[in-house]
């Protein structure tokens, strides 16, 4: 089995989007995405795949195409198609869930929580103690950028790109705590002693933060979105390349999966891959009004959240729901200079 995608192409090629577009899919046929594409052709068909599958209208898909063409060196993406190599196809993902790539990306829609956030594949953030999906104030992309179930995550990206690229939709980067709510399966009230950083910057604020943060949750170290950690249920069963010394985009692969090629890597939530395939940029505010939750846009700091696609074999460093990292390539979020590399995306969030 597998998903019609020359079916697909000429039925693209009979609208309004042209021959050009089903040309250009049907290169790719079988293999998912094809082997002689350049990155922006790849891109190309995702972006297609964003408004076919997502929704994304023209004046937003026009917003994200221009971030794509600003970001230096062309490099945001699916990885460099002259060094990645994915473990699977979509197809190939598709099959071993035991349908076509179309049948596992409706399997992934949840109509409730599509009445809920307004769009497909995102989901509702709330606590489970004391809430019901219905008093979710904000949700989450169930799956990394760009959130469509069996195509690979964008990276070589950064932070500012990410805060960007989710605002085009209408929808912003989220929290720290909100990503670790989404990952822990229970979304608690914000949580950042900002008495105790007044008047620091940088990593010191950062530190600070992150020693209360991490002595406060430390009852639940050890404890990721799938609960106890258990080799091959996420995307962490790839490979780093032989080439990759320094994270150098001709020598790094981002060898990702498909997303939601492993079902039961999912919070309690139902947000999929917070583990593997890409680790993630999210904002870790030093004061108030650097809170994406409460509006923010200036925001505050980068984090980096998240396992990446060779966790089961090189553990580069230790991770939990709610850990909080150390201010590694640190920066501002919107700082124009802030980190990309070949395994860090992101996923968007919206408030409802």
């Amino acid at each position: 089995m597998g998903f019609d995608m020359m079916g697909w192409a000429r039925s693209l090629g009979r609208t309004a989007l042209g021959a050009s577009l089903a040309a250009l899919m049907a290169a790719g046929a079988g293999t998912g995405m094809g082997h002689a594409q350049s990155l922006a052709e790849r891109n190309e068909i995702m972006f297609q795949q964003m408004q076919q599958l997502r929704g994304v209208s023209g004046s937003e898909m026009n917003r994200i195409r221009a971030i794509f063409a600003a970001s230096p060196n062309g490099w945001m993406g699916q990885g460099n198609p002259a060094v990645t190599q994915h473990p699977l196809s979509p197809e190939e993902a598709a099959a071993r869930l035991g349908g076509s790539v179309n049948q596992i990306r409706e399997s992934y829609r949840n109509r409730q929580y599509e009445r809920i956030c307004g769009e497909r594949y995102m989901v509702p953030l709330y606590d489970p103690a004391t809430q019901s999906p219905s008093d979710a104030t904000v949700c989450a992309d169930m799956f990394e950028y760009p959130n469509i179930p069996m195509v690979y995550p964008v990276v070589w990206v950064r932070a500012s790109e990410a805060a960007q690229l989710c605002a085009a939709e209408g929808k912003r980067m989220g929290d720290a705590h909100e990503w670790e709510g989404a990952s822990a399966g229970q979304l608690l009230p914000p949580d950042y002693p900002f008495d105790r950083v007044r008047g620091m910057s940088g990593s010191a604020a950062v530190n600070t933060i992150r020693s209360w943060h991490n002595n406060h949750y430390a009852s639940t170290s050890g404890t990721y979105s799938i609960g106890s950690w258990r080799s091959g249920v996420c995307a962490t069963g790839s490979f780093k390349n032989a080439s990759c010394n320094g994270g150098s985009f001709t020598g790094c692969g981002s060898n990702t999966y498909p997303a939601g090629s492993f079902p039961e890597c999912r919070s309690p939530l139902g947000v999929y891959d917070i583990d593997g395939n890409a680790a993630e940029h999210m904002n870790l505010p030093l004061s108030e009004d650097q809170m994406a939750s409460r509006g923010s846009t200036s925001l505050g700091v980068t984090e980096m959240k998240g396992s990446w696609f060779i966790w089961d074999t090189i553990r580069a460093h230790e991770h939990w729901s709610r850990w909080r990292a150390p201010f590694w390539h640190g920066s501002r979020v919107m700082s124009e200079g802030s980190h990309r590399n070949y395994h860090l995306g992101f996923r968007c969030f919206r408030d409802i």
